[in-house]
């Protein structure tokens, strides 16, 4: 793959974590005067259905109930949530699985992936029905809007498919399905469990396939810490995954129950619909769970990870994963 297209996905991760890794981070296991143990949580995306879990846990005490006072920081485009670790801005993030790699294995920021959230990537190709695009050959000769952050990825599914990427034409993607219902682009790629949602509010009609069904099998929201937090502090991590896990499966008793009781709350000013999140937050249940439960990656799911990386010339190793916390 070419370095060019490396650089474009991992410039701004670069520059935010060199000189980081001897960072601490912030809680620091600190306990406070109730005894709970003060933990901050960096989100890989602005506040939206995609986090309900943790929503779920902070509103129903969970977290207090696993001795965690648990700070919950949003993210957003300008976020980098591994540099926000190393920083020691927080002791937890929720990360893509590429930058965290690459961060390690070129950088050797001293990291670890403990779980992944979604256990299939959700991120896809979405385009509107009747323009024939129904798998990753048919991206040949079209035009298809791609965020710079994604670029990796999707280059990852096109080697995947024996595709050679000068046979697509990329254009930036801004994460606004619109120049795809007007007809400019011929697809972009987002998250598959809501952009079909916004673009059937401009009246249009999409359909998608995700990148994880095209063959490039990694998953999302990879909960990273730093192996120095991991290593004094293996129980509160633990119950972190324990208390969040609890969020989500409350969450999918009934995926429409909860976003509407956080409007004026987790979702107010969003600019997205509350039937927008209640339809994100049904579609992406059988991408977080999982046979072996919330958050554990199989070894099978490691090994994936690890191939789809190397296609993109990212080295990942089984060290940089550790699922002992739930054993």
């Amino acid at each position: 793959m070419p370095r060019t297209i490396r650089t474009i996905a991992v410039a701004g991760l670069t520059l935010g974590v060199l000189g980081l890794a001897a960072c601490s981070s912030t809680g620091s296991g600190e306990t406070s005067d109730d005894g709970s143990t003060a933990v901050t949580l960096q989100s890989s995306w602005i506040n939206d259905a995609e986090f309900m879990g943790y929503f779920v846990g902070l509103e129903n005490g969970y977290y207090d109930e696993a001795g965690i006072d648990l700070e919950y920081l949003p993210g957003g485009p300008s976020v980098i949530p591994e540099s926000t670790l190393l920083a020691g801005d927080a002791d937890i993030a929720l990360t893509s699985p590429d930058t965290t790699i690459s961060a390690i294995s070129q950088q050797g920021a001293d990291l670890v992936i403990v779980g992944a959230q979604y256990q299939q990537n959700p991120l896809g190709v979405v385009s509107l029905v009747g323009s024939g695009i129904d798998s990753a050959a048919d991206l040949v000769g079209k035009t298809v809007a791609v965020p710079d952050v994604n670029r990796l990825a999707f280059e990852a599914m096109l080697a995947v498919n024996d595709i050679d990427p000068a046979d697509v034409t990329v254009v930036p993607y801004a994460y606004d399905p619109t120049p795809l219902v007007q007809g400019e682009v011929d697809a972009t790629l987002d998250f598959v469990t809501n952009v079909p949602y916004s673009i059937g509010e401009q009246g249009a009609e999409a359909q998608s396939f995700t990148l994880y069904d095209a063959g490039y099998r990694i998953p999302n929201d990879t909960v990273v810490v730093s192996r120095s937090y991991l290593e004094s502090n293996r129980d509160t991590v633990k119950a972190f995954l324990e208390a969040s896990s609890r969020g989500w499966e409350e969450n999918f008793r009934d995926p429409a129950a909860y976003p509407t009781r956080f409007a004026d709350s987790w979702f107010e000013g969003t600019g997205r619909t509350i039937a927008n999140e209640e339809f994100f937050n049904a579609a992406q249940q059988p991408l977080i769970e999982s046979g072996d439960g919330f958050y554990r990656m199989s070894d099978e799911s490691i090994q994936d990870t690890i191939d789809a990386l190397a296609l993109i010339d990212i080295e990942a190793t089984p060290d940089m994963f550790d699922m002992s916390l739930f054993d």
